[in-house]
């Protein structure tokens, strides 16, 4: 078994498998550590050096599909993406379809990626700094997966010159108003700093969702699929929906709704008198 170190990116495996491929490596052959990870019976070998080998072409969309499934974290996630490509690139095309072993699980790796962008770009909460010097506003994020540097691109697009930063785990990226800057690992600081950052409008925010949460209507399952749990912990929201919860459960999805809206004041509807002729 031979192990190929890497420093962990898409274009490090990228290099990295062309020289494989020139050398009719097979995929079984290979152990891929990004880092320090080194198996205890494994030869460790240095990133293969470019070679004059026969020039590999590999389809655009297949390089698309190899670099998002590159984002899904797994213990496994680069074997994966060798194999696909070493059966495509010997002429199984049927590595890519979702009818395949393979080709499946690199489909649903790429759907989990997407819908974790999706839910970065939902369920992300800026807070505003006072400080002059450095950006305008925070986010803390826990991706379950590596989306960030991709799917920072949609706050740039839609914040302007607004500078930002996002801090998470495991990187972080920061905008100046025009240029988005990716560090990984994070620095503590921006850790602290994203983190420690308080909303003003949280509370106001809080009393408009409760104010707008009809327990009669609630659906559980519907709710944590929508917004999942893991999520509720860094959302304004968060710490009132268990709350919300419970009340559902205690008869106010029966008559919460009929008790709000019995105590509101109104005012008597009566009939005017007829006029007179």
């Amino acid at each position: 078994m031979r192990t190929v170190r890497f420093d962990g990116s898409f274009q490090g495996w990228r290099d990295a498998a062309r020289v494989l491929l020139q050398e009719q490596i097979a995929p079984h052959e290979v152990n891929w550590a990004s880092g320090g990870d080194v198996g205890l019976f494994d030869e460790p070998m240095p990133t293969p050096a470019a070679t004059d080998g026969p020039r590999i072409r590999v389809p655009r969309q297949l390089l698309d599909e190899l670099e998002m499934a590159a984002r899904f974290r797994t213990e496994h996630r680069w074997s994966l993406l060798y194999r696909v490509l070493w059966r495509v690139i010997q002429g199984d095309a049927s590595a890519r379809m979702a009818g395949d072993v393979d080709g499946s699980e690199l489909h649903a790796r790429i759907k989990a990626v997407r819908r974790e962008a999706h839910h970065l770009h939902a369920f992300l909460r800026f807070s505003p700094l006072e400080d002059g010097d450095g950006p305008r506003h925070v986010a803390w994020f826990e991706p379950a997966h590596d989306v960030l540097p991709w799917a920072a691109h949609h706050f740039a697009e839609r914040m302007g010159e607004n500078s930002w930063l996002i801090a998470t785990p495991d990187d972080g990226v920061c905008w100046n108003g025009q240029t988005l800057h990716h560090v990984r690992p994070c620095p503590p600081q921006w850790q602290r700093l994203a983190q420690s950052a308080a909303d003003p409008g949280g509370e106001l925010w809080k009393a408009y969702y409760e104010s707008t949460f009809n327990p009669a209507r609630l659906n559980r399952s519907v709710l944590q699929s929508n917004l999942p749990v893991r999520f509720w912990k860094n959302l304004p929201e968060g710490m009132l929906i268990p709350q919300l919860m419970s009340r559902a459960r205690a008869g106010a999805q029966r008559d919460g709704q009929a008790e709000r809206v019995a105590a509101r004041q109104g005012k008597r509807i009566g009939r005017q008198p007829d006029a007179d002729a």
